[in-house]
Formats: structure tokens, C-alpha cells, sequence
């Protein structure tokens, strides 16, 4: 199994980015020197805070991840900020519209 996570920044304006890695304290140090590693989103937005880690598995997993998460509205972000361990149930239900509008199966066993 790789070790790939998932992160998200707050900019100064609260706005939130996302994106994965598989060395955030790299990936943030990258964001914050605004250099040309550094997303171009996040050019010129900080001061930046790092606000949530997750371990997310393999680069697949993580692409999912972190594609669910861009869906969310912010208020389910910001709940997932302060309640990391409820990202099943927001993701999940997220997972089921991504899966409803891609074609795609939902891996949950239905009765």
C-alpha cells in the first residue's frame, strides 16, 4: 500500500484548496514559497493554514478522495475540517452522486 494523502489549505480570504501528496509537510512548504512547484492557485493567497491531513491510500484512491472533497459544498468541508472522522458520511453521500452522475458502481452493498 502506498502512502498518499490528502490535504487542504486555507488561504487568507478562507477560500479552500485541495490536492493530494505523499509528503504534505513538502507539498505545504512548496505552496507557501509560492515557487513554481506551488499551485498557481495559492500564488500570492497566503498567509496559507494548513487545515486537515488525511491518509488516503494508494494515488488512485487519493485522485477519488480528493475529487469527492472538491464536490463538497463548503459547509460539509468545513464540518470535515472539524470532524475529520465523519468524511464516510459526507463523502459517502458524495460518492453517490459522483457515482449516480459518472455511470459508476457504488462499491456499498445494497439491500
Amino acid at each position: 500500500m502506498e502512502n498518499w494523502y490528502v490535504y487542504m489549505i486555507r488561504c487568507r480570504s478562507g477560500a479552500l484548496y485541495t490536492g493530494i501528496t505523499t509528503d504534505v509537510d513538502r507539498r505545504f512548504a512548496e505552496h507557501q514559497a509560492s515557487g513554481p512547484r506551488a499551485a498557481r492557485y495559492l500564488r500570492g493567497r497566503g498567509p496559507l493554514q494548513l487545515v486537515l491531513t488525511m491518509h488516503a491510500g494508494n494515488r488512485g484512491e487519493a485522485l477519488r478522495l480528493e475529487h469527492r472533497i472538491k464536490r463538497l459544498p463548503t459547509a460539509q468541508k468545513e464540518i470535515l475540517i472539524q470532524h475529520p472522522e465523519s468524511l464516510r458520511d459526507i463523502v459517502g453521500a458524495a460518492k453517490k452522486d459522483f457515482s449516480r452522475t459518472q455511470g459508476l458502481k457504488d462499491d456499498r452493498a445494497k439491500s
